[in-house]
C-alpha cells in the first residue's frame, strides 16, 4: 500500500468533486433537510430535550442519498469518458485506486457531519447535553458512511451509468437499512427479528448512537466496508484482465475463491463476537451502559447465591423489542463480575403457561397488556418485561415502569431505559440487606405481629374479591408457621355492628368502599397490622394474589420491626379536614408530602412524626421538616436533642409559606421558632421571596370581563418565583448533587450560612442565577398588567446577585436549648434557672456526626408542585426527585449509589426561552449552516478558475523535401 499514491488519487477526487456543481448540490441538499427535521419536523424546542437525537434517527437514511450521490460518478465516469483504461495501466496498485477514491468520499461525507455540529453546541447551550452519545453518534454516521461508501464504489464499478449506480446503491442500502427496522423484522418471530436486527445497519447505528462503542458494532461496520472494497478491486481487476490476452491459469476463479473466502471470514468474524459483551466503552455521562466499581463491591459483598431472572417476552410491544437484546447484555455483566456468586437466566413465560402460573403465585407477576397497530389491524399483546432478583428467601420484582422512562411529544412517543445498573444494583443492595428472617428478628425484638381484616361477607363483596378472605386465611397460616406462632390473624365483618363501623372510622379512617358506580351497595375490605405499638393498613401492592397479599404483609412487618431498613422521620402539618362520613363522623385529616412518601418507601420506611412529646424515636435514622406549621416548644425541644443525638436534620422551609386556595394564592410566614432554631446551628432563613429570570412556566388563571359576564383563561408566565436552577448554580462537589439535571425551586427564599461555623463546615448545595433578587413584598400573585410575560417587574435600583437557596452543615452543633429551661425537664419560666433545666438530661453540644441540610422551599418536593409539574412542563421537576434521594442517601452516609443514580436522558431539558429566541437560533443555525456552504462555493470557483489547460506545443515543421516527399 502505497501512502502517497493514495493522496494523490483523493486529492484529484476531491479536485474534481469541488469543479462539479453536483456533489455541492447534494451536499447543500443534505444539510437543509437535516435542519429542517432538527428544527421543523422533529421539533427540536417543542420536545424540550438537551439531545440531539432528531439528527441521528434521520442521518442513516440521508447518508444513504448523500453517499449514493458521492459514489455514483467515481467509477462510472471514468468508464463513460474512457480514463478508467489509463487508470489501470499506471504503475498503480488497484487497491490504491480504490482507497483513494474512498478516502476522497470520506472526507466529503466528513465535511457534511462537520457542518451539522452546530446543531449539537445549540443543545449543549441550552442544556447540559451528554456529549457521550453525540459522540458515538458520529463515530456510528462515520462508520454507516463507510460501509454505504464501499458499497457505493463496488456498483459504480459495474456500470457507466451515474443513474444507474446512485439508483442501485441506495437501494442496496436502503434494503440493509430496513431489514433491522423495527417494521420490518417486528414482523417475523422473535429469533428471525433478533438476527435481521443484527444485520440491520440501522439498529447497529442506533447501538452505537446510545453512546456505548461495542466490539461487535465496529467489526459489524469494518468488517463490511473491508469486504466491499476488496470486492470493489476485484471488479477493477476483471477489467484489467479483460484487456490483457487469458493464459493458462484461470486468475478469474481466484478471484472468485478470493470473494467467497473474504465473505467466509465476515460471517464467521461476525459470529464469533456475538457472544462477547463486556468489550465496550461506555461515552455516557453517568456510565449508564456500564456495570462499575459500586456494583462491583455490592456483588463482592454477597455471602449467598445471587440469581436475576428476566422475564422476557419475545413477542412483546415493538418499542420495547430493540431495549431486550441491550438490557440482556447487561445482564450478563452481573454475571461475568459477580465472580461466581450471581446466575443470570432469561425465560419468557409466554410460552409456558407453567411457569406463567407459578411466577404470578410465587412473585405476584403478571403479563402486561400493550396494544400494537399493524399494517391492517390493532391487536394487544400480553408480554412480560420483568427482573426479578432473588437471594436467599427475599426478592426484588422490576417490571417495565422501573428500567424505562418515556417521553411523548407530538411527533414521537420516545422510549430509553431509563438507568438499568442503578435500578438492579439498588434491588441487590436492598435484598442482600434484608435477608434476615423475619422469625429472627421478631424474636430478638420479643414482638408479636396481629392482622386484623375488616372484610364484609362474601356475599357481599364483588366477585373479584370473593377469594380474598380464603387467600387470606392461607397467606396467614403460613406465615404463622414461618413466624413461630408470633402471628395473629384476626377477621371482622363491620357491618354486623355500627360500632364498629364508627370505631374504625375515627381511629383508621376505614370507610365503606362503593361496589358499583351509584355507590348505593358498599362493603368493607380494610387490612390492619400491629407490629408491637406500630399501627399500618396494610395495601396490597399490584392486586390480591396470594403473592401480593403475602408481599404487602410481609414488608408491613418489617416497616414495623427493628433492624430492617433505614427510617426516615417526616414531620409536617395536616391540612383541612375532609367532608364528614355517612355516620357522622370527621374524616380522618389529609397530610401533605404524599408523593416524596412514596418515592422515599422504595429504600427506606417512612413514619409520620409529630414529636408532641418531646422525643424522636430512637429508631429514626432521618428526621425530614417540611412545612410542619406552628411548631410548639416541645417539638421544637426534640427536634434539637435528636440532632444532638448525631441525628440528620433535612428541613425544607422558607420565610414564608404559599397557601393555595379557591380564589387565588395567599401567603403566610413560618414558625419562628424553627427559623431560631437553625439560626442557632448557622443557618439563616432571610426574608422575602428570591426571583430569577432563569425561571419556570407557571399556568395562572386570569378573569377577564367581556360584555357584562367573567370569563376566566389561562396565561401562561414565565414566573420568576419558580426557579430553573441549572448545572451552573450547582455545587458540583457535593454527592447530593451527582447526577441531577436541573432543579425547579418554587416559591424560595434566601439560605445563608452564618460567617462563623465553629467545629462545624458548612457547604452552599445550590444558587440562582447571577441574575436574581429578593423581592421584600409577600404576595407571590402576578399581574400581567405589570408585565404580561412574568407578572413582575424588577425595580430598577435592585441588587441582583447568585442568591444561595440551599445549604448543608455537618459537625459539632450547640444546643439550641444550651441557655434556656427545657420545656419538658423543669425550669421553664423559672427566673431562678437561666441556663438549663434542673435535670441536666439535656444535651448542650452534639456529636462530630451530626448534620442538616435546608432547602429554603417549603413547596420544594409537597403534592402541589409535584402534581402540577407532572400535567405541565414536568421534565425541568424530574430532577427534584433525584435530588431528595440523593439528600436521603447523604444523610444516611449511604453514598454508594449516588454515584451510579442518574435522572435519566428525558431529564435533560433545555433552559426555558422566549418564542422569539427559538426563531433567533433557528436561523442562526440556517445562517451558520448556508455561510459555510457558501465559502467552499467560494473556494471551488477560486479552484476553478485557477485551473489552466495544459499548453499544446505545435510538432516541427518537417523539411521542405519531406513535406514532398509526403505529398
Amino acid at each position: 500500500m502505497s501512502i502517497s499514491s493514495i493522496k494523490t488519487i483523493a486529492r484529484k477526487e476531491l479536485r474534481s468533486s469541488f469543479l462539479s456543481p453536483v456533489a455541492l448540490i447534494f451536499l447543500g441538499v443534505f444539510l437543509v433537510a437535516t435542519l429542517f427535521i432538527f428544527f421543523t419536523y422533529a421539533k427540536f424546542f417543542v420536545r424540550n430535550l438537551a439531545d440531539v437525537r432528531p439528527l441521528f434517527s434521520w442521518l442513516p437514511i440521508l447518508l444513504i442519498f448523500l453517499v449514493a450521490a458521492v459514489t455514483m460518478r467515481q467509477w462510472s465516469e471514468e468508464q463513460k469518458m474512457g480514463t478508467l483504461e489509463l487508470l489501470l495501466t499506471l504503475p498503480l496498485k488497484t487497491r490504491d485506486l480504490v482507497l483513494g477514491k474512498f478516502v476522497a468520499g470520506m472526507l466529503l461525507v466528513g465535511l457534511a457531519l462537520v457542518l451539522t455540529l452546530p446543531l449539537a453546541i445549540t443543545a449543549a447551550s441550552l442544556g447540559d447535553l451528554d456529549w457521550g452519545p453525540v459522540i458515538g453518534g458520529y463515530v456510528a454516521a462515520l462508520l454507516l458512511a463507510g460501509m454505504y461508501m464501499a458499497i457505493g464504489l463496488c456498483v459504480s464499478a459495474r456500470t457507466d451509468n451515474q443513474i444507474v449506480a446512485l439508483m442501485v446503491t441506495a437501494l442496496i442500502c436502503a434494503v440493509l437499512y430496513l431489514i433491522g427496522s423495527d417494521n420490518v423484522a417486528g414482523v417475523f418471530g422473535p429469533d428471525t427479528a433478533e438476527l435481521l436486527r443484527s444485520l440491520g445497519t440501522g439498529s447497529r447505528f442506533a447501538s452505537i448512537e446510545r453512546g456505548v462503542l461495542d466490539l461487535r458494532d465496529l467489526a459489524y461496520y469494518g468488517s463490511l466496508t473491508a469486504f466491499f472494497l476488496l470486492l470493489n478491486a476485484q471488479f477493477l481487476e476483471l477489467k484489467r484482465l479483460d484487456k490483457q490476452p487469458s493464459g493458462g491459469s484461470n486468475p478469474r476463479m481466484k478471484m472468485v475463491l478470493t470473494a467467497a473466502l473474504a465473505a467466509a471470514n465476515v460471517v464467521a468474524l461476525n459470529l464469533w463476537l456475538t457472544p462477547v459483551t463486556s468489550i465496550r466503552a461506555d461515552l455516557t455521562a453517568n456510565g449508564e451502559y456500564s456495570v462499575g466499581e459500586v456494583t462491583e463491591g455490592v456483588l463482592a459483598r454477597l455471602d449467598e447465591p445471587l440469581l436475576i431472572t428476566g422475564y422476557l417476552s419475545d413477542k412483546t410491544h415493538p418499542k420495547l423489542a430493540p431495549i431486550i437484546p441491550r438490557l440482556k447484555d447487561f445482564l450478563q455483566e452481573y454475571a461475568v463480575r459477580g465472580d461466581g456468586r450471581v446466575t443470570v437466566r432469561f425465560l419468557d413465560p409466554a410460552a409456558d403457561k407453567d411457569l406463567e402460573e407459578e411466577i404470578q403465585e410465587q412473585f405476584g407477576i403478571q403479563a402486561v397488556p400493550f396494544q400494537v397497530s399493524g399494517h391492517n389491524e390493532e391487536a394487544i399483546i400480553s408480554s412480560f418485561f420483568h427482573i426479578v432478583i432473588q437471594y436467599g428467601d427475599k426478592f426484588e420484582v422490576l417490571s417495565y415502569q422501573d428500567l424505562i422512562e418515556i417521553h411523548v411529544d407530538e411527533s414521537d412517543v420516545l422510549i430509553r431505559p431509563r438507568n438499568i445498573e442503578y435500578d438492579v444494583t439498588r434491588a441487590i443492595k436492598k435484598v442482600s440487606q434484608s435477608f434476615q428472617s423475619l422469625e429472627a428478628t421478631l424474636a430478638k425484638a420479643d414482638q408479636t405481629v396481629k392482622l386484623t381484616a375488616y372484610i364484609s361477607a362474601p356475599d357481599k363483596l364483588p366477585t373479584e374479591f370473593k377469594e380474598v378472605p380464603k387467600r387470606l386465611e392461607s397467606v396467614t397460616a403460613k406465615l404463622k408457621a414461618q413466624l413461630g406462632g408470633r402471628l395473629e390473624f384476626v377477621q371482622v365483618d363491620p357491618d354486623t355492628d355500627v360500632n364498629v363501623q364508627r370505631q374504625i372510622m375515627q381511629l383508621y379512617g376505614f370507610q365503606p368502599l362503593a361496589k358499583d358506580l351509584l355507590g348505593q351497595e358498599r362493603f368493607y375490605l380494610h387490612l390492619l397490622l400491629e407490629t408491637g405499638t406500630h399501627k399500618e393498613r396494610v395495601f396490597p401492592q399490584g392486586g390480591l394474589s396470594d403473592a401480593d397479599l403475602r408481599r404487602s404483609i410481609e414488608a408491613a412487618v418489617r416497616r414495623g420491626t427493628p433492624g430492617f431498613l433505614k427510617t426516615i422521620g417526616l414531620m409536617t402539618k395536616e391540612s383541612q379536614t375532609q367532608p364528614n362520613s355517612p355516620y357522622g363522623q370527621q374524616a380522618p385529616k389529609q397530610t401533605d408530602f404524599r408523593g416524596f412518601e412514596q418515592v422515599m418507601r422504595a429504600d427506606y420506611k417512612v413514619r409520620r412524626v409529630q414529636a408532641k412529646d418531646g422525643v424522636i424515636p430512637g429508631d429514626i435514622d432521618v428526621m425530614v421538616v417540611a412545612k410542619p406549621g406552628n411548631l410548639n416548644d416541645i417539638q421544637v425541644f426534640a427536634l434539637d436533642q435528636y440532632l444532638m443525638r448525631g441525628g440528620a436534620l433535612i428541613v425544607l422551609a422558607g420565610a414564608n409559606e404559599v397557601v393555595p386556595e379557591r380564589t387565588g394564592i395567599s401567603t403566610k410566614a413560618v414558625n419562628q421558632k424553627l427559623v431560631a432554631l437553625l439560626s442557632t446551628y448557622g443557618v439563616n432563613i432571610n426574608d422575602g421571596w428570591v426571583m430569577d429570570p432563569q425561571s419556570l412556566r407557571f399556568p395562572y388563571p386570569v378573569r377577564e370581563e367581556r360584555g357584562g359576564r367573567t370569563y376566566e383563561r389561562i396565561h401562561v408566565l414565565d414566573y420568576p418565583l419558580f426557579i430553573d436552577v441549572r448545572t451552573d448554580g450547582f455545587n458540583s462537589d457535593h454527592a447530593a448533587l451527582s447526577a441531577v439535571p436541573s432543579l425547579a425551586l418554587t416559591w424560595a427564599s434566601p439560605v445563608r450560612l452564618a460567617a462563623e461555623l465553629t467545629g462545624r463546615t458548612g457547604d452552599v448545595l445550590f444558587h440562582a442565577s447571577k441574575e436574581a433578587w429578593v423581592r421584600a413584598e409577600a404576595s407571590v400573585v402576578p399581574d400581567i398588567a405589570v408585565d404580561a410575560r412574568t407578572g413582575f417587574k424588577k425595580p430598577d435600583d435592585t441588587k441582583t446577585e447568585a442568591v444561595p437557596l440551599a445549604v448543608s452543615v455537618t459537625g459539632v452543633f450547640p444546643s439550641h436549648f444550651a441557655n434556656t429551661p427545657s420545656p419538658i425537664f423543669g425550669g421553664q419560666g423559672d427566673p431562678n434557672v437561666s441556663d438549663g433545666d434542673r435535670t441536666g438530661r439535656t444535651l448542650k453540644a452534639s456529636s462530630p456526626d451530626a448534620r442538616i441540610a435546608v432547602v429554603g422551599s417549603s413547596e420544594f418536593v409537597s403534592d402541589l408542585v409535584m402534581q402540577m409539574g407532572g400535567q405541565f412542563d414536568g421534565g425541568a421537576y424530574r430532577g427534584n426527585q433525584v435530588f431528595i434521594t440523593n439528600l436521603m442517601d447523604w444523610a444516611v452516609e449511604d453514598t454508594d449509589l449516588i454515584s451510579i443514580r442518574s435522572a435519566g436522558a428525558f431529564a435533560r431539558t433545555l433552559a426555558p426561552l422566549k418564542p422569539g429566541e427559538k426563531t433567533r437560533i433557528e436561523i442562526i443555525n440556517y445562517a451558520v449552516v448556508l455561510l459555510a456552504l457558501l465559502a467552499v462555493l467560494i473556494i471551488a470557483a477560486t479552484r476553478r478558475r485557477m485551473a489552466r489547460p495544459l499548453a499544446l506545443t505545435r510538432p516541427a515543421s518537417p523539411p521542405a523535401s519531406n513535406a514532398k516527399e509526403a505529398a
